[in-house]
């Protein structure tokens, strides 16, 4: 038997991450977008392991002040040395709080974002204290943030985060 209630709290996630997808990407330090919601990064540039994603996001994120959490991903990759922040591109869908985190888990769910599966490009600078942790998988393989340098390099090195990245990708991304 067929069925189907377009109701449900899955089927509202999906026409919401369906939305954020139907808009034209932007480049990455869009308007100021002060309102909460989900949003995701495409690469177009070259890059190995990257080059070959087309339209699935590299990244997929949700932040209550939209522009801001842009733009802190903008400056990060703006810093790093084998990336340009010219081959990127973003989709925002500003959201009711109730349907943020189940739109964000969709769209992972269903695109299985790369960066989504490393550790590294959300963070920030470690505070007082946390100057011993590891760099992260992401500025193990895309260096150039100033205070990750500084950190603690990774058991598994840059060959072996790519190495992950290339089996994620292997998986079964869109």
């Amino acid at each position: 038997m067929r069925t189907y209630d377009p109701l449900t709290l899955e089927e509202l996630g999906r026409n919401a991450a369906r939305a954020l997808m139907s808009y034209p990407a932007a480049p990455l330090a869009p308007e100021a977008i002060t309102d909460a919601g989900v949003y995701t990064l495409r690469y177009r540039g070259d890059f190995e392991p990257y080059a070959d994603l087309g339209e699935t996001p590299i990244y997929v994120g949700q932040a209550q002040r939209l522009s801001a959490r842009l733009r802190q991903h903008a400056n990060s990759i703006d810093q790093v040395e084998n990336l340009s922040l010219d081959d990127f591109e973003c989709r925002w869908l500003v959201l009711a709080h109730v349907w943020i985190t189940l739109t964000e888990q969709i769209l992972i769910d269903e695109y299985r974002p790369v960066w989504n599966y490393i550790t590294g490009l959300g963070n920030h600078a470690p505070g007082s204290g946390r100057g011993a942790q590891k760099r992260s998988q992401w500025d193990t393989i895309h260096p150039g943030r100033p205070w990750a340098a500084d950190l603690s390099d990774l058991p598994e090195g840059p060959d072996g985060v790519l190495a992950s990245i290339y089996q994620h990708l292997e998986s079964g991304h869109r």
